[in-house]
């Protein structure tokens, strides 16, 4: 194969890389290394360098990671074939429907709007307390805008410990005997979530 820059590159690193394998099993490139070199020569016939040659690579790994984890290659579009009935619910017998590209992606009735249950993650203030669900009366998942691309913000939330009195003890949480609820840190971060999602059709 002629070589170009971009193949003497990889070239290069790719012994570097071997070079300095300390478990001297087979690396996971070398079962993709002659599909990079197809890439990175049609790359060079096309000239692509400098700007160009950032966004292609950042679009094209997007696109292989997409593809290799199965989520779609592209914005989910609503429109029929993606929507599968996967349950019945409420006394109507009206259907919720689940959508075949992106599965976190609902909707409850064929013409109800879609929602995307990861729309947000509550993240608290140690590094394992990140979750989905309801905080101040704000639900993670959010109604979405066709076409729609998956994208989910995280939102600082923080413990305030209450007096259980009077409180409905199932929307509290315990710790060591005491109760807390989450609030949210800082409103101003659902400002980018409100722009993305149709959060006033949330209630």
């Amino acid at each position: 194969m002629e070589e170009n820059n971009y193949t003497k590159h990889f070239e290069k690193e790719l012994k570097i890389l071997r070079e300095n394998n300390d478990s001297k099993e087979e690396l996971i490139v070398d079962k993709f290394e002659n599909a990079i070199r197809e890439i990175l020569k049609v790359n060079s016939n096309q000239g692509h360098s400098g700007f160009s040659a950032h966004f292609y690579a950042s679009y094209l790994s997007k696109i292989v990671k997409n593809a290799m984890l199965m989520k779609p290659l592209g914005p989910i579009t609503g429109i029929d074939c993606e929507w599968v009935d996967v349950a019945k619910y409420g006394s109507e017998g009206d259907s919720i429907y689940q959508n075949n590209r992106e599965g976190a992606v609902f909707k409850e009735g064929k013409n109800a709007k879609p929602y995307y249950l990861d729309s947000i993650v509550w993240k608290g203030e140690e590094d394992y307390d990140s979750f989905t669900g309801s905080v101040e009366e704000l639900h993670s998942r959010q109604f979405i805008k066709l076409p729609f691309t998956p994208k989910t913000f995280y939102i600082d939330v923080v413990k305030v410990y209450v007096d259980p009195e009077g409180l409905e003890l199932s929307s509290l949480h315990e710790e060591k005997g005491l109760y807390y609820e989450y609030r949210i840190k800082d409103r101003k971060q659902l400002e980018e979530v409100a722009k993305y999602y149709d959060m006033e059709d949330e209630n």
